[in-house]
């Protein structure tokens, strides 16, 4: 092997859509239902972040991806990982937003901070607000589906889902 040869993919472990298709396509809604009321580039930075707090190489792809192909910045891509040193890339509303993305992401560091919900409080209307919360969750259950099953990062054409 040569120093500049990949190693080979993983192969997924198994196919979701194929061998649950009715919990896949009960995810598929789910998702849908959380496209509305939130601001689509702070949707794709909730996305982005919770994937990268759960390692979910597949949804990091699809998600960065998606982001600029929206007109996100590579910058701000590139910086959310890190965004607690790079605050100044984003606005005061989407750190809001990325706060109670770990809060909401890492449970087992305790319940979401009084402190936390009250900021996100004071940028969201109470709608607004209930969807962020939705779209967190949904997107912590597709990264528990992908790094279980070993979907395959790399291959994400932007639009495709």
């Amino acid at each position: 092997m040569t120093t500049t040869e990949r190693l080979p993919v993983q192969p997924p472990r198994l196919t979701m859509a194929e061998l649950a298709p009715e919990a896949y396509k009960a995810m598929i809604r789910l998702d849908a239902a959380t496209r509305h009321g939130i601001d689509p580039t702070l949707r794709q930075l909730v996305l982005i972040r919770a994937s990268q707090i759960n390692h979910c190489a597949f949804c990091i792809d699809m998600h960065s991806k998606d982001a600029l192909a929206a007109g996100e910045t590579t910058e701000r891509v590139i910086q959310l990982s890190a965004w607690h040193e790079s605050k100044h890339f984003y606005t005061a509303k989407e750190v809001a937003a990325l706060e109670l993305t770990e809060a909401v992401t890492v449970l087992t560091d305790g319940f979401v901070p009084d402190e936390v919900f009250a900021r996100a409080a004071e940028h969201f209307e109470e709608a607004e607000l209930a969807q962020l919360i939705a779209t967190i969750t949904v997107i912590n259950a597709w990264n528990r589906f992908a790094v279980t099953t070993r979907m395959v990062p790399g291959e994400y054409v932007p639009g495709k889902h």
